[in-house]
């Protein structure tokens, strides 16, 4: 008896203790998202490490929880033989109950998912705990895929994860380098080579670096050969002679003098436009008045001439006549004198 009493004190232990196991797991994976949105996503790669309860994150912020992994296959099979031969029923299925109290105000799914909502399988580390990270990309990166069943669940497409591109990159290298003749490389690597230690030997490159030398030995003889001390001491001089000019007292005057006059040849030439315009009115006004002089002397010029023309005449008469001058009478025709 009394061992049969120790037996049902130790399975109640033990069924004590999955209780309270339940209890703390309710407690820290369930009990905080009792409310939320039911999501769904499909997956084109292996989901190994992914749990149900995984958390699912928003930029390292938890929202949410898996609640289901499976396949799509099994749950948008469209007969009773799986059509394994078209990829998209090859997809893994996950579902995440999202708490709507953690997330602002937002557009409607569809709306999110047209702004690059996107799903990814993420890890702690490299070989850390899977998770589902959720954040928007680029739409047209990742364009959303359509999917031939209606979903349960609100849709939000997925993107391959981090660790999935660097494989595809790596896979996509490789099979590049596979096509590459490394055997031809080799030889026309090898080829090139004895063909420039030919050439280093004996050919143009040789010639070339032998000038190179002789130059840079000509070169060296010249520098030896001239005389840095006294070249350094005449650029001294030269340099104390231009700050001693640069510091003068009668050229800092002579330039401010040139300013001063050159201000005044600025304010001289600002004048010279109103000056030329003075100018051509007074020769537009002595024109007017040459016109009108000219308009008023020829009329008296002709008065004039016509009184010359008369007082030529009285003079031409009085000299074939001058008794007129006494008599005022005209002389006599040639015929009365006859008679």
């Amino acid at each position: 008896m009394q061992g049969r009493g120790a037996f049902v004190r130790v399975g109640a232990l033990v069924l004590g203790g999955a209780l309270l196991l339940v209890g703390l797991v309710w407690f820290l994976g369930g009990r905080h998202i009792r409310n939320g949105t039911l999501f769904e996503t499909y997956f084109r790669e292996s989901v190994q490490g992914l749990e149900v309860g995984a958390p699912v994150k928003y930029r390292g912020v938890t929202i949410g929880r898996v609640t289901e992994i499976g396949l799509v296959a099994a749950e948008y099979s469209p007969g009773p033989t799986v059509p394994l031969d078209r990829q998209i029923y090859r997809l893994v299925l996950v579902r995440a109950l999202v708490d709507t109290k953690k997330i602002a105000q937002l557009p409607d799914t569809e709306d999110a998912v047209a702004l690059g909502l996107r799903a990814r399988l993420s890890s702690t580390g490299l070989t850390g705990v899977a998770y589902i990270e959720m954040d928007f990309v680029n739409p047209r990166r990742y364009p959303a895929e359509d999917v031939p069943w209606k979903p349960t669940a609100e849709y939000i497409p997925s993107i391959p994860s981090t660790l999935t591109q660097v494989q595809d990159a790596a896979q996509q290298f490789l099979s590049r380098l596979d096509q590459v003749d490394l055997v031809r490389l080799s030889d026309t690597m090898t080829t090139l080579l004895a063909s420039l230690q030919s050439s280093l030997a004996d050919g143009d490159a040789h010639t070339v670096l032998v000038r190179l030398a002789t130059l840079l030995q000509t070169a060296d003889e010249t520098i030896k050969a001239a005389d840095v001390g006294a070249l350094s001491a005449d650029l001294r001089r030269t340099s104390a002679a231009m700050r001693a000019l640069a510091e003068d007292r009668d050229l800092r005057r002579t330039l401010a003098n040139a300013a001063v006059a050159s201000d005044r040849l600025a304010a001289a030439s600002a004048q010279l436009p109103e000056l030329l315009g003075s100018i051509r009115s007074t020769t537009r006004r002595a024109d007017h008045g040459v016109a009108d002089v000219q308009a008023a002397i020829g009329p008296l010029l002709r008065d004039l001439q016509a009184s010359a023309a008369n007082l030529r005449e009285l003079t031409e008469a009085l000299r074939r006549n001058p008794a007129q001058l006494v008599t005022g009478q005209p002389p006599p025709r040639p015929a009365e004198r006859g008679r």
